[in-house]
């Protein structure tokens, strides 16, 4: 599995509920743009048009080679998931104060371009500090365990 780019603001700034693996219609030079590693999905967010799930404001740089047929870079582009998925996914955009965000973008061992997309809730203030004094707790753990060696 080779990552493209993921979304470290979202692991910060949201509780993840649920994970789901997502297909997406690209265009082929997209794909290039893509296997160039141009992509960035920090603020990039998922909504649902007619049944269907669409990724919104993901940027994937033009390929320079593509003169004619290249393709806009933040256009909307649609995921492909199961229904059972699809309509979980409706429901929990549709309730108040859940969000749908991309974690990473990546291609898998066939090939193929895929998106981990999760369902969210926003943290509060105090909670983004609890993480971060944790994460400062882990580093000072392992620093003094390296000192102690």
């Amino acid at each position: 599995m080779e990552v493209i780019a993921e979304n470290r603001k979202a692991r910060f700034e949201y509780f993840i509920l649920e994970e789901f693996e997502a297909g997406m219609i690209l265009l082929s030079s997209e794909v290039k743009s893509l296997r160039e590693r141009k992509a960035n999905i920090s603020d990039a967010y998922v909504t649902e048009k007619k049944g269907e799930i669409w990724l919104n404001n993901m940027h994937i740089a033009e390929y320079k080679a593509a003169n004619q047929k290249n393709h806009k870079p933040k256009r909307e582009r649609k995921l492909l998931l199961h229904k059972k998925e699809i309509n979980k996914l409706i429901g929990q955009i549709k309730t108040s104060g859940i969000t749908v965000v991309p974690l990473s973008i990546y291609f898998n061992d066939k090939g193929l371009a895929k998106t981990k997309i999760a369902i969210v809730k926003g943290k509060k203030l105090y909670d983004k500090r609890a993480t971060i004094k944790q994460r400062e707790w882990e580093r000072e753990k392992s620093r003094l365990s390296k000192n102690n060696l």
